[in-house]
């Protein structure tokens, strides 16, 4: 078992567990982010079925790259206990220092990004701007009605997971804008308090997120291959549009009730420090916490393996 797998995965359930923070990210700076993809598609491909029908289970599990999913399912599952047990206890109580962090982690993330794309021209220009405007207009329409539907249930597990696998988009939220966030948690704390009601909604819910991973993962690995400078130009984008929603200073439009009967901020407005309605504008902490992900990013890019690139430039010198 790779330990280095698991912390990655944490990593990624920490970030799914927070709107507006997306794991495809934290796979995409950790250099998991490809080989994701390959394994995700290839669960349902015909290599994986040919293999469990020819060969026995254990070549299929070799074949869809089993084990990275185990280990990597594994790491995800801690990281969303802990966000659960930790980060949202953070974010209660030092919000702009919690979100001024993530603010630094996803600039220096779209730079990174940025710098995997090897020719500029008005295409990639254009869709990196494209990317922004989608992901930055996605953090100000407001809210769907949520609805237990299997259909709109379904619909939007296929949606939201999509968040997975794209860098700059969160799945949580983008639950919370088609309103189905709290219809998911409930069904989930309903199952959990012994509750069968939530059964269905939350089965539909992950047909859904299987189904969506599965179409959404081979149209991104074709496009990867296909328009590599392109898909990372918009990926870029997606991420720099998202800054919207991590800026650290946020005032209250508008509220929703959670799964716990709690109200939470919905809508937000990003202000400066000096008309923040907090508590506290925690400056100082925030730009300790903007500069640690800031550096984080950096060191990963420094220290990291090298790209494909940097590997067939070593093997022609």
């Amino acid at each position: 078992m790779t330990i280095s797998i698991i912390l990655k995965g944490m990593a990624m359930g920490i970030a799914e567990a927070i709107p507006g923070v997306s794991g495809g990210t934290i796979a995409f700076i950790t250099g998991i982010y490809e080989r994701l993809l390959k394994a995700i598609g290839g669960i349902l491909g015909p290599k994986v079925v040919g293999s469990l029908r020819k060969e026995g289970l254990a070549p299929a599990w070799q074949a869809a790259d089993g084990g990275f999913i185990f280990q990597l399912g594994i790491g995800m599952v801690l990281g969303l206990g802990i966000a659960v047990l930790s980060i949202t206890k953070l974010l209660d109580m030092f919000p702009p220092v919690v979100w001024a962090f993530f603010f630094g982690l996803i600039i220096a993330s779209a730079v990174y990004i940025g710098k995997q794309i090897t020719r500029w021209n008005f295409l990639t220009i254009g869709l990196l701007v494209l990317g922004a405007a989608f992901a930055f207009w996605l953090t100000t329409i407001n809210p769907l009605a949520g609805s237990d539907s299997p259909v709109l249930v379904f619909l939007a597990g296929a949606i939201a997971i999509t968040a997975l696998i794209l860098p700059g988009i969160s799945g949580s939220f983008i639950l919370l804008l088609l309103g189905m966030y709290t219809v998911v948690l409930s069904s989930a704390k309903a199952i959990l308090e012994g509750d069968t009601s939530g059964l269905v909604t939350l089965g539909f819910f992950c047909l859904g997120c299987l189904i969506g991973l599965a179409v959404f993962s081979r149209v991104i690995t074709y496009t990867f291959k296909t328009f590599p400078n392109q898909t990372l130009a918009l990926l870029t984008g997606f991420m720099i549009g998202s800054l919207r929603t991590l800026w650290p200073w946020q005032n209250v439009l508008s509220t929703r009730i959670n799964s716990k009967g709690e109200e939470v901020p919905l809508l937000q407005q990003p202000v400066l420090p000096a008309t923040y309605e907090g508590e506290s504008t925690f400056l100082i902490g925030a730009v300790v916490a903007f500069l640690a992900g800031l550096a984080i990013v950096y060191v990963m890019d420094r220290f990291g393996p090298p790209t494909k690139e940097e590997v067939e430039v070593l093997e022609e010198a």
